[in-house]
């Protein structure tokens, strides 16, 4: 476990540069040799916001993923594009995403990506960051695979997902990666309907084969898809359950939120470190170093300095580039300004 005080770090996402986006838009355009050259290049430019900004924690800004979920369904075989159970006009929102067919075996014969994704940040990356890596959970994952026959529900779809995910821990740590963020905001997302001991089944049995071997840490929100949250935003329905997940962190939503059910973090510091998202990822107000210093003297009431880190409430893929430098740097500013007074 981390004892640095007030650590900050990032939950994974970083937004793509312009030209990136327009360049994935475009790829028939390109040769493989012209791709990996681009890739690299973002991650640098990821990479050298986060470090400019003084992270304590980086990644590689996840700049290989067009879409949390659903690159890594390109890794996967068994599944081919549904476009018929998206609704295509209207506000922008989760039913817009895209779906997929099962039509074979769940495989991820090659992996999912996230070793290669690891070991280019460590060859890009400047000595003094953690290196951290971050891969959806099975229940999360499942999300966009629609039942059939075999697989007659999202939980066996779950269940198909789990040793592939496990897998892919197990090899980054092999990688010498030494800190990993499950995310599983769809568990944070359903609490309320559905049986949180199973979430917690499901969880513990994931992470199991690196339980120990990393700084293991889990992500939960409400959702971040173009700015618009898709669950029932509280707490309580994670309760007490959440508490028997094997993690070292839990990063828990805040900001977005206003800060509800702050005082409930007290209870999660009693069994783990806790990172609070400090900054809204879906306004475009920038905090300011007196506001961050304010939340964090407001997340202090509730988690020890030393069990602390400080994030965004979500990834920061939906962020505009601009307004996430700022938000980093006030971050990291009000950190460092409330660990010298302790």
């Amino acid at each position: 476990m981390s004892t640095t005080p007030i650590r900050t770090t990032v939950v994974g996402s970083y937004p793509f540069p312009g030209w990136l986006e327009f360049a994935s838009q475009n790829l028939d355009k390109f040769g493989p040799v012209d791709i990996e050259e681009m890739i690299e290049d973002a991650v640098i430019a990821a990479i050298h916001d986060q470090v400019t900004a003084g992270l304590d924690v980086i990644t590689d800004g996840e700049q290989t993923r067009l879409d949390f979920n659903l690159s890594f369904y390109g890794f996967i075989s068994g599944i081919e594009k549904n476009e018929t159970e998206t609704r295509k006009f209207g506000p922008t929102a989760h039913d817009q995403r895209g779906k997929h067919n099962i039509v074979g075996e769940l495989k991820a014969p090659g992996g999912l990506g996230a070793v290669k994704e690891f070991t280019r940040l460590k060859k890009l990356a400047p000595a003094g960051p953690v290196l951290k890596a971050s891969l959806p959970g099975p229940y999360t994952l499942s999300g966009r695979l629609l039942p059939n026959e075999k697989y007659k529900d999202r939980y066996a779809i779950t269940e198909a997902l789990l040793p592939i995910i496990r897998s892919e821990l197990e090899a980054l740590v092999t990688a010498g990666c030494t800190e990993i963020t499950v995310d599983e905001p769809s568990m944070s997302c359903y609490a309320y309907k559905e049986d949180t001991k199973r979430f917690v089944d499901i969880f513990n049995r994931t992470v199991k084969p690196v339980v120990g071997k990393c700084n293991l840490s889990t992500h939960l929100c409400f959702g971040n898809f173009k700015g618009r949250p898709v669950g029932y935003r509280s707490i309580k329905p994670m309760l007490p359950d959440f508490l028997d997940m094997t993690v070292n962190e839990i990063h828990i939503e805040m900001a977005n939120r206003e800060f509800a059910e702050i005082e409930l973090l007290e209870v999660f510091a009693e069994k783990m470190n806790v990172a609070v998202g400090i900054i809204d990822v879906k306004n475009y107000y920038i905090e300011t170093v007196d506001d961050v210093v304010e939340r964090i003297n407001r997340c202090l009431k509730y988690v020890p300095a030393e069990k602390l880190s400080v994030a965004p409430d979500c990834g920061l893929s939906q962020t505009a580039r601009w307004a996430s430098r700022q938000k980093l740097s006030n971050m990291v500013k009000g950190a460092k300004l409330m660990r010298s007074r302790l």
